[in-house]
């Protein structure tokens, strides 16, 4: 009945795991959220882009790695395009991770909708 607002509840509700880069920078600029960011593109990708302060995970180490990360902790994962991140929440999942979101659309997004001085690769 009401045009328009239909479409956003269907979108977040095919995938309950994702969040914008949108609330990716809420998430960053409000650490009282106490929410955690992490980057699991490889080492080569980060030097051309990245997002200040968001530590890098590679996935390609994630397996060795992940008993760093607390699972008790909030964590927004994101990579390129929100393939690879998808991946990481998924394994960390299987190890007992409860609170995780993949940033849709990556740092390719953040690009787009954030901060156009953001590399694009």
């Amino acid at each position: 009945m009401f045009c328009g607002i239909t479409p956003e509840p269907e979108t977040s509700a095919q995938n309950p795991d994702e969040v914008t880069v949108h609330d990716l920078k809420k998430a960053l600029a409000d650490p009282k959220l106490g929410i955690k960011v992490i980057d699991v593109r490889e080492p080569d990708e980060y030097q051309i882009a990245h997002i200040d302060g968001v530590p890098l995970v590679p996935l390609s180490t994630l397996a060795q790695r992940f008993t760093e990360l607390d699972p008790n902790q909030q964590y927004y994962i994101h990579c390129k395009s929100g393939v690879r991140s998808m991946k990481a929440l998924k394994f960390l999942r299987e190890q007992g991770f409860k609170y995780l979101k993949n940033v849709k659309g990556g740092i390719s997004a953040w690009a787009d909708e954030i901060d156009p001085h953001v590399p694009k690769y």
